[in-house]
């Protein structure tokens, strides 16, 4: 059974799913009828914490999104660019291998933007982040990106944090009025 996850909650994905090896997640979403495509993105940051605990990145290879679709050592993966949203079931995903992500990343942040679009996410009808077991195909959680986000045009939907050996899931749900280029300089 799904976890279903609000912002500030946390699951320790390690204790939920013990066979967990391979995460897949996955973005989808629905325009009104009444609205033209909107090209909704989601993108990850493999970061280390600096002097100050702030998370950043490893290097500029470790932004995995549309125009960077693996990490150096593959272990995160963007599967391709959906623009549209159109079709059923989820229309973005990006694999992570937990086993051979680099041995210094401490924190995994997904971002949710909407790309080169002022309309904020209450021109959508629905969105969410789904996380699978990607070896069994089990839903182990899902985050809905609601009206809380209405005027938002970026969204940090949560981080996957690495606690010793386990792996925590953070449901941050931090809007923003910021194009994706801003949100990748505060991680450089």
């Amino acid at each position: 059974m799904a976890i279903n996850l609000e912002k500030g909650s946390a699951i320790n994905l390690t204790k939920t799913e013990p066979s967990l090896k391979k995460l897949r997640l996955g973005l989808g979403w629905d325009l009104l009828s009444s609205e033209p495509p909107i090209d909704i993105d989601c993108c990850v940051f493999i970061c280390k914490y600096d002097a100050q605990e702030q998370p950043k990145l490893l290097s500029d290879q470790h932004f995995v999104f549309y125009n960077n679709l693996k990490c150096p050592q593959g272990a995160v993966e963007h599967l391709g660019d959906n623009r549209t949203g159109a079709g059923d079931g989820d229309d973005e995903t990006i694999t992570i291998d937990l086993q051979t992500i680099e041995p210094n990343a401490q924190e995994l942040s997904f971002f949710v933007t909407i790309h080169n679009d002022s309309r904020g996410f209450s021109h959508v009808n629905t969105s969410y982040i789904k996380m699978y077991n990607e070896l069994t195909g089990n839903l182990i959680a899902e985050y809905k990106l609601g009206q809380e986000f209405a005027n938002e045009s970026a969204v940090q939907v949560g981080s996957l944090i690495k606690n010793g050996s386990e792996w925590e899931f953070h449901a941050v749900g931090a809007g923003y009025q910021l194009g994706l280029g801003d949100i990748v300089a505060g991680y450089q």
